[in-house]
């Protein structure tokens, strides 16, 4: 990522290290030097340290009692617990924006849906950025604010469970119709104001997701 955005070091070094970890060339479990980082990056220890905190803080990253870094390991277990949230909490929000969109969410649903790109097996950032802004534009509309920060902050921990699946099996050209007409039905629900559908679609969503996947993945390995 380039400096041109104007983000303060800090900040810089936290978007760099948060990519790194989400599209897998941090992986889990593997020590993050942080002198090294820093040299790479182009910042002062200062700015890294800050970045490995706030990651730590957003479960990304562990800092033991000595103030050592690795990049946060992942689980069956983890994983299970993000799907059991999210199969409850997506659905929720979807029923509340359909009841609760304005002109406004429904032009940022459409934006989105037309930005959205198949994940391959290696996801690009790009492809799960726009992924996320689909689901984003989704549950802002359910102006539900305590609802909206919850899903914000299951989403960097629940897109590396999605590159877990997405190693485990590439999806078949079956698998991204599907997805795509899951969207497409979510939207569509959504924009008509009919929160059963979109409660019921974006269920069937969650539950044919990455995430399911990769707790069947993690589950043989552990």
């Amino acid at each position: 990522m380039a400096m041109g955005r104007a983000l303060t070091k800090n900040a810089y070094a936290y978007e760099e290290v948060r990519q790194r970890i989400l599209v897998g060339s941090l992986e889990p479990g593997q020590a993050l030097a942080q002198s090294q980082l820093a040299a790479e990056l182009g910042v002062s220890l200062t700015p890294m340290r800050e970045a490995l905190r706030r990651l730590d803080a957003e479960g990304l990253v562990f800092i033991d009692a000595h103030k050592n870094a690795r990049v946060a390991t992942l689980s069956a277990v983890e994983a299970t617990h993000l799907f059991e949230v999210r199969e409850r909490m997506d659905p929720m929000a979807a029923a509340l924006a359909a009841e609760r969109r304005t002109d406004a969410d429904i032009a940022n649903i459409k934006a989105a849906a037309a930005d959205l790109k198949p994940l391959e097996d290696k996801a690009s950032l790009d492809a799960l950025t726009a992924h996320r802004q689909f689901h984003r534009a989704v549950y802002t509309a359910s102006h539900n604010d305590l609802l909206i920060n919850l899903l914000e902050g299951l989403w960097d921990k629940a897109d590396r469970y999605r590159q877990v699946g997405l190693n485990a099996r590439k999806d078949s050209a079956a698998d991204r119709k599907r997805v795509n007409r899951e969207h497409e039905s979510i939207m569509r629900a959504v924009i008509n104001g009919d929160a059963a559908a979109a409660e019921k679609h974006m269920l069937a969503h969650v539950q044919g997701s990455l995430g399911r996947r990769a707790i069947d993945e993690l589950a043989k390995k552990q």
